[in-house]
């Protein structure tokens, strides 16, 4: 596939601050010159993540991952290199060239983009239609909702109506049949052979993508049809487990904290009425490229049902989001069977309290075991404590843990002193094994340890060097480029970064050094260099000490070498006298 040229990329990395583009999905503190936070690509607790805008690169010391600005959005949402160049363009409004690709390629593109006119056109035909004469039983639901104008054509709500009436608009505005099916919207009956609408006498809801394209749509029944909520299938331009609904608008909100709800109208309801900081997963269980795109904010609501589908679904997300490493909180409301319910009975105020009050995933965990328990009955109250501590036990923030024993010990009437009792019990047992697991590994110990250790001061060495090679000075890089040869590095990723730098500095040309490669592993190894502080004061010593010790190694490895070969009886005296020389003319270097 043919890509943008580097003009173009260097004008789009050099008008996307890293800095401004991870903070949308991740909360960053400031950490010196750099920023942290937790990583988005592995569930952690400790923030190992950083970003450096002097380098204008991230690096996870967790995970490894690594990159700039387009490696974060194309391994944050999932998508090629080429969407993440067009993704941080439109971004700073820079109109991007017409590539020309390989014709397989050029034809892709040109159905998604009239996929997306499909999508835009078909949109405006529902909200349209709901407006028409016949559209009645669309408008008396819309009455019965409460649903104002503002968030009809916020939320692009319309009404898909009889047999082929999209199908026939589409054609008048010249699509064809390839382009129509390819939208989903439009169905050919095997039967028949004739096109159908795939929505029909249904309630429509537009869904858009983060960039605020119309992607695809739920359809609500408004009679007795089965299901009562059909969604689009994934199409060319939509993948339902990488969007939420409503996300395009509640990324703009400026809030912290989002929930997430179940339906179209928990969303549309609420943002409705003044909660704007809420999306909605789209008739599928959470998947974690869901669960990415809430990375830019600091907490995670979940507001499901409170049926037991809904329970279920909070579930399944609390698994997602907890591997995320997202701080989560549960919804707690009564009197209401949804947030949607909720509001209406109890307006915005309410709603507003109750997310605030959200109880976090350990008292989330321990009202669910309190549920299937009946702690009037010994057995089950002794089964309680030992499940308590079980979750407990995993808290690892002293505070909060004495927070939650002095709470659940006054809530569920269990005394604090046999909480810590049964937590003591636990930690013992724990520890035991960790004691028999660390004999274990001290009786298989590696022979071989030494060797592996000099390996991990060579490629810290080499590390170094290459940071060093990364200040672009064409005078440091002919100092070590005199003593230092490619092959003289030991670790195969910095032998392979070395040998393109040693390259690009004789061609004179040394651009962004990311861009010299594609393997995932060396770029996350660049970013990990240059992320290392190797607390350097002095560059020109640095290169002094780091070559004299190279030097240094390679007279000792060539002496040992020497040695070895004079130990050999079958040399002849031109031999013996030549290598003496030698020896004598390696000592001296030595000394020096």
């Amino acid at each position: 596939m043919m890509r943008y040229n580097n003009e173009i990329i260097d004008e789009i990395r050099n008008s996307n601050n890293i800095l401004d583009v991870v903070s949308q999905y991740v909360v960053l503190k400031r950490s010196g010159r750099s920023y942290s936070g937790l990583c988005p690509f592995h569930k952690e607790k400790s923030p190992s993540f950083y970003v450096s805008p002097d380098k204008q690169i991230f690096h996870c010391f967790g995970c490894g991952e690594g990159g700039d600005v387009f490696g974060f959005i194309r391994k944050i949402e999932n998508i090629t290199f080429k969407e993440a160049v067009e993704t941080l363009a439109e971004r700073v409004n820079i109109k991007l060239p017409v590539l020309v690709n390989s014709e397989k390629d050029e034809k892709l593109q040109n159905l998604k983009n009239k996929v997306y006119q499909i999508n835009e056109i078909a949109s405006e035909f529902y909200q349209k239609n709901l407006l028409n004469a016949d559209s009645k039983i669309a408008q008396d639901y819309v009455k019965k909702r409460k649903m104002d104008m503002y968030t009809l054509k916020t939320f692009g709500i319309g009404f898909a109506g009889k047999f082929d009436e999209l199908y026939q608009e589409l054609r008048s505005k010249g699509f064809n049949d390839e382009e129509i099916l390819a939208s989903k919207l439009v169905l050919k009956s095997e039967k028949t052979g004739k096109m159908y609408d795939a929505f029909r006498n249904r309630l429509m809801f537009t869904i858009k993508d983060v960039r605020d394209r119309v992607i695809a749509f739920g359809g609500r029944a408004l009679d007795d049809s089965k299901p009562k909520y059909i969604n689009s299938p994934d199409t060319v331009v939509y993948n339902k487990g990488r969007h939420l609904f409503a996300m395009n608008i509640a990324k703009k909100c400026g809030e912290k904290t989002i929930m997430l709800v179940e339906g179209y109208m928990d969303t549309i309801s609420l943002h409705q009425r003044g909660v704007h900081n809420v999306v909605a997963s789209l008739g599928t269980a959470m998947t974690e490229g869901q669960g990415r795109l809430l990375k830019g904010f600091e907490k995670v609501i979940i507001g499901y049902d409170s049926d037991s589908a809904g329970q279920g679904a909070t579930a399944r997300s609390l698994e997602i989001l907890q591997t995320l490493g997202f701080d989560i909180r549960i919804l707690q409301i009564t009197g209401a069977k949804d947030p949607d319910e909720y509001i209406v009975k109890y307006g915005a105020g309410q709603i507003k309290k109750a997310m605030d009050n959200a109880i976090s995933l350990v008292e989330f965990k321990v009202k669910k075991l309190k549920e299937t328990l009946n702690l009037d009955n010994v057995s089950d109250k002794i089964r309680f404590l030992n499940e308590l501590s079980k979750i407990l036990l995993k808290v690892e923030n002293d505070l909060e843990k004495e927070i939650y024993i002095t709470k659940f010990s006054e809530q569920y009437n269990v005394s604090k002193e046999a909480i810590y009792a049964q937590l003591n019990k636990l930690q013992y047992a724990m520890n035991q094994g960790n004691k028999i697991l660390e004999k274990t590994n001290a009786i298989r110990r590696n022979p071989s340890k030494e060797r592996q250790e000099n390996l991990e001061k060579d490629t810290m060495r080499e590390n170094l060097i290459i940071s060093l090679l990364l200040n672009n000075d064409k005078k440091d890089f002919i100092k070590i480029k005199n003593v230092i040869n490619v092959n003289d590095f030991k670790n195969d990723k910095n032998k392979k970064i070395a040998e393109k730098m040693y390259e690009q500095f004789e061609k004179g040309n040394i651009n962004n050094i990311l861009d010299l490669f594609e393997d995932e592993e060396i770029i996350n190894h660049i970013t990990y260099i240059m992320s290392t502080d190797f607390e350097i004061t002095d560059t020109k010593k640095a290169i002094e000490d780091i070559l004299n010790k190279f030097e240094k190694e390679k007279i000792l490895n060539k002496k040992s070498e020497i040695l070895k070969k004079l130990s050999s009886s079958n040399l002849s005296k031109d031999e013996l006298l030549e290598l003496e020389n030698e020896l004598k003319t390696l000592s001296i270097k030595l000394k020096k």
